[in-house]
This record gives C-alpha cells, structure tokens and sequence, in this order.
C-alpha cells in the first residue's frame, strides 16, 4: 500500500470513528424531538471532549461548563472531580481526545473538507495566537467564574455563555428552534453567541480547526499532557532522513520530526501514515 493510499483509508477511519463517538455522546434521540434536555443520572458524567450539556441530545456534560459551574463551590469538591476527570483523560490520551473524540472536532473537520479557492495553513503571528486558548482558559473558564459571584453565591459559566460556539450550535440553535418560549426569550446574548459561531464555522471552511488552535481551553488542558500521556508519539530516528513529509502532511503545520508531542498536536495520526520512511511510532 502506497503512502497515499494508507493515509485516505487512516482518515477514513478516524472519520467514521470520530462519528460514531459524536452519535454516541448525542444518543438522546427524544431530546430533539422534544425541544428539551436529557436529565438521566449520566448527566452527572463529564464526555472527554467539547460536547454542550445543553444540546437535546446529550448524554453526558461538558468538562469546561462542568468546572465554570463548580469552580464557585468553595469547599472544591464537585470542581475537583471535574479535574480529577481531565487529569486522567490528559494523563492517558493527551489531545487523542481532540483528534477523534470531540464532536466539534469533527465539524470543523467536515467543514474544511468544503473546496475553496486558497486554504490557509497559518495566520500571521501564527505561534503567539495559539497561546490565546490558554488565556480563555485562564480568564473565562477559571478565574472570571470563581471570583465574580452574585448575591447568592454563585459565579457564571463565563466561557460558555459570552464564547462557546459549540454550546450555540449544539444547544442554543436546537432549543430555540425547537421551543417557542425560549424563542421569545432569546435577545442579544444569543446573537452574539451565533455572530461568533458564524465566523467560526466559516473560518473552518478556510484555516484547519480555528477553534481547537486558537480557542479551545479544553484543547489547552489537553496539550500540556501531550509530552507526557501515555498515549504519545516517538521518532525513530535510524528511519527518519529529516525530509520535512510529516510537516507538509500535517493540517496544523506542526514539524513532528522536531516536536512529535507539539500542544498544539491533536493526534490525528496523518504524519504517521503519510511518513514514507515509517519514522513516526
């Protein structure tokens, strides 16, 4: 098998995969027929990847609305099962998870697929802007929830309520459309919330995973346990000549020969199957 053709069938495979997860963790089917939320004892559960607890169909929580919901707990018992959760899907999987278990992954993915006159591969200012995920992380999924709280005590999900594209595609739009009270209630926040989710999913179609490269907190955690997850890629370096294949191959434009467990990589797998050298392990 050529390496071209090893690696279509690689992203065959992870697409089929990556959907089969996104079913998996929307398996409510009842909840889009119904215009509301699922509110079984798996809710209590956090999903590795970036999936709004609020979407109709939702089985499980989202990891980065669960810690901005808890983080204003101030004995840090419900916050620290939350991070208890992300240390051990970074610890095991690192950005696997990103690769092909968050269902807003997958999205992006489909929608950079769309033919366009010219794809971009980097933005100016390309390595200062992928730091922003952790200041998104640091501000509005940590520090703005737990300080700023209101009379009763309680702080608010920061992130999701004023950025998360993912909660306005997956929850936001599916309930306002599927219940008219909330259609009368939705005002300004809202069209914010679908200004930013517009940019975002067009900008998808042009640059490989905005969201995940600029953004995402979730995608922050994850990449700092890259270099140290259990699941992790190594250089074989009698096999690797340096030719630069991994680089060109890779969407994100990351140059594994030099840093195969780069933050900013998701682990799609496509430097491994497109190596001619069979270098990457």
């Amino acid at each position: 098998m050529t390496g071209g053709s090893k690696l279509k069938n690689h992203s065959r495979i992870r697409l089929i995969l990556q959907a089969c997860f996104a079913a998996f963790s929307n398996g409510y089917i009842k909840g889009f027929a119904k215009g509301k939320i699922f509110e079984g004892g798996s809710k209590f559960l956090c999903v590795p990847g970036m999936n709004c607890y609020s979407c109709p169909g939702a089985l499980g929580a989202c990891p980065i609305g669960s810690l901005q919901a808890t983080l204003n707990d101030r004995q840090f018992r419900i916050s620290m099962y939350v991070v208890g959760l992300l240390v051990i899907f970074g610890s095991i999987l690192g950005r696997f998870v990103c690769g092909f278990l968050c269902p807003f992954g997958l999205i992006q993915d489909l929608l950079f697929k769309i033919p366009f006159v010219k794809k971009i591969r980097s933005l100016p200012g390309e390595k200062a802007l992928r730091w922003l995920r952790f200041v998104f992380l640091g501000i509005f999924v940590i520090l703005l929830p737990m300080f700023i709280i209101d009379i009763t005590g309680l702080g608010e999900p920061w992130f999701c309520k004023w950025i998360c594209p993912v909660g306005t595609l997956e929850g936001g739009i599916p309930l306002v459309l599927l219940n008219r009270g909330m259609r009368e209630a939705a005002g300004f926040i809202f069209r914010w919330k679908v200004s930013i989710l517009i940019i975002t999913l067009f900008s998808s179609i042009i640059i490989y995973r905005p969201f995940c490269r600029y953004v995402c907190p979730l995608g922050a955690v994850y990449g700092v346990f890259n270099k140290i997850s259990f699941y992790r890629f190594k250089i074989d370096s009698d096999k690797c000549t340096e030719c630069g294949t991994c680089q060109k191959i890779c969407k994100l434009n990351i140059p594994v020969w030099k840093n195969p467990n780069s933050m900013d990589c998701i682990r799609c797998g496509d430097c491994k199957s497109g190596c001619p050298h069979g270098a990457i392990k």
